[in-house]
């Protein structure tokens, strides 16, 4: 755990800060804006001369991951860039994490305040991340989420290079109403011009950003690093808490996502009540945002499907490595962090045929059109084909070895940075 540990009042809420906050001050206010001569793609320090870069991530909800995608990125990148030897501080929110919270020590975090509306949430606490960072020795900013585009422009007024990472087409989710889309659609047009550099993590979004604006891009893909299950876990069958089920090694559907419309958790519960079989389907993942559509899902649901809530860790790996088949509908979005780690888990996976999920699947799995008769009749060939289906976990587990590593991922970041 951390020694150091400094409150700090804001905005009549405390906020939380790991590591020396003042000596942070007392660094910038030593070394000029500027005085570092930048070299490289965006202007920071140079990394390949071995020199140490202060690097902040900012825009997700914080480490350690208890969200989705992002969180997850920014650990695992964060982890491995402090290895290599650079500072690293990355911003929480402090519905997600807590002082308390065991993270590398190397990794300063800075929990500040937020409203937890859905549409406040993301933008307010950017913002005041920002104003934050802008008064320390940071020296480049991680910005994750297109959302946050708007503010990207800040942390380069005082010398600070800002790269940009979208993420997908997060306009087109089926979640926002018209006011969120148009909001959206206009943080795609910033993200033109206030970062530094723009990222992507889909070849997909990379020619989209192209086609569209002319706008080059660096195409970094995600990662994926698998985790022995705890001794807790071990055995024949894994409990699933409060659903009362158990589950038996190599016999379940397992649906790991964000409870929300454009990951069609509907469709799946629909297609696998068109299936004869006494596999459960699993459900992995919550909406702390919308806790109605959640129960709309538990009441749509019948016989077989489990309901598990957020599960990280440990125990998603254990349902990850011990599913017979794992199913991703998502639609909309770069790459989706569930599938990748699927196949690094060597899961058999059937995935909605959408352009970003091929990109990250190619022929390590079984593609199935929005429909839930398509999809049950993918599921029911999984039952039957019990060959076929261990020959492409075998498959899926050399794709994500091939080409989703943190390392290389961490390596291509500080080259950009550098």
């Amino acid at each position: 755990m951390l020694e150091i540990e400094n409150y700090l009042c804001f905005g009549g809420e405390f906020c939380y800060c790991e590591g020396s906050f003042s000596q942070s001050f007392e660094r910038a206010a030593q070394q000029p804006t500027g005085a570092r001569r930048f070299s490289g793609l965006i202007g920071a320090a140079a990394a390949s001369a071995g020199e140490v870069m202060k690097i902040a991530i900012v825009g997700t909800r914080g480490i350690p991951a208890r969200y989705g995608g992002f969180e997850t990125f920014a650990e695992q990148l964060a982890n491995r860039l402090v290895r290599r030897g650079h500072e690293v501080v990355v911003y929480c929110r402090p519905q997600f994490t807590t002082p308390a919270d065991e993270v590398d020590a190397r990794i300063r975090r800075v929990i500040l305040p937020t409203i937890p509306h859905k549409y406040l949430d993301t933008p307010l606490h950017t913002l005041l991340s920002i104003l934050h960072l802008l008064f320390t020795d940071v020296e480049v900013v991680l910005l994750c989420n297109v959302a946050n585009s708007p503010f990207a422009w800040l942390p380069r007024l005082v010398g600070k290079p800002t790269v940009l990472n979208v993420d997908g087409l997060d306009r087109k989710r089926k979640k926002w109403n018209v006011v969120g889309r148009g909001y959206l659609f206009l943080c795609e047009l910033m993200a033109l011009f206030t970062p530094t550099h723009l990222v992507t993590d889909a070849e997909v979004i990379q020619r989209y950003y192209w086609q569209r604006y002319g706008k080059r891009s660096s195409m970094i893909t995600y990662g994926a690093e698998v985790l022995a299950g705890g001794e807790e876990l071990e055995g024949a069958k894994v409990a699933t808490g409060a659903a009362g089920l158990t589950l038996a090694k190599g016999k379940y559907f397992l649906y790991v996502s964000r409870l929300e419309p454009e990951n069609n958790p509907e469709l799946v519960i629909r297609a696998y009540a068109r299936v004869r079989t006494d596999w459960p389907l699993v459900i992995v993942g919550g909406n702390p945002y919308d806790g109605d559509y959640y129960h709309h899902l538990q009441r749509l649901a019948g016989r077989g499907v489990v309901f598990t809530g957020p599960v990280y860790g440990r125990g998603y790996w254990w349902l990850q490595q011990h599913a017979g088949a794992y199913i991703c509908a998502s639609e909309v979005g770069g790459t989706h962090p569930g599938l990748v780690e699927a196949l690094a888990a060597s899961n058999c996976v059937l995935y909605l045929d959408a352009p970003e999920n091929h990109e990250v699947v190619a022929e390590a799995g079984v593609a199935f059109r929005a429909s839930e008769e398509d999809l049950a009749a993918k599921m029911a060939q999984v039952l039957a084909r019990p060959e076929w289906r261990e020959g492409l976990q075998q498959q899926a587990q050399a794709r994500a070895q091939a080409c989703y590593n943190w390392d290389e991922v961490a390596a291509q970041y500080e080259k950009l940075f550098a």
